[in-house]
């Protein structure tokens, strides 16, 4: 059995076999001293734009599609700043993850976001500039988004 961390924050218990690696990647992109975040539809929370690596593309690649299709932008990726490994339980499809997640300092190419109605992703939705302090206060993954602060400022 393997710890996991649930999308509610709560942990369970996950026989192995029903664990699949997914290495993910995420992007901090800053405008105006605020952040890219979108809103988790599960619990409500923030989290960064970016999600899972589809076995034909590259880091990069993924991480550009990612963040088109959950905020409609397009960025520059400037540098990997953070890794994280989690086991994770997303329990609205009984699904568990073993996570490489990567982190990376992006700039924005575009400003313009999807609007809410326009999003299409199973879990991501309304895409926003947020300040740091409202991402302290609601982030999913806290303690990811704390170390990656601490690295930026």
């Amino acid at each position: 059995m393997v710890k996991c961390k649930s999308i509610n924050g709560n942990y369970v218990e996950i026989p192995k076999e029903k664990i699949t690696f997914r290495p993910s990647v995420y992007a901090i992109i800053r405008h105006d001293d605020k952040f890219l975040m979108l809103s988790n539809k599960s619990n409500g929370q923030l989290f960064f734009p970016g999600g899972g690596i589809e076995i034909d593309e590259t880091i990069e690649e993924a991480l550009m599609r990612e963040v088109k299709e959950e905020a409609g932008i397009e960025i520059e990726i400037v540098k990997l700043i953070h890794f994280k490994e989690q086991f994770f339980y997303y329990d609205p499809a009984d699904e568990a993850y073993h996570m490489f997640n990567y982190f990376y300092i992006c700039n924005p190419k575009t400003l313009s976001l999807l609007k809410d109605d326009e999003v299409k992703d199973e879990e991501a939705e309304k895409p926003r500039w947020v300040d740091i302090e409202e991402i302290k206060n609601n982030a999913a993954n806290l303690e990811a988004a704390e170390e990656i602060f601490k690295i930026i400022f």
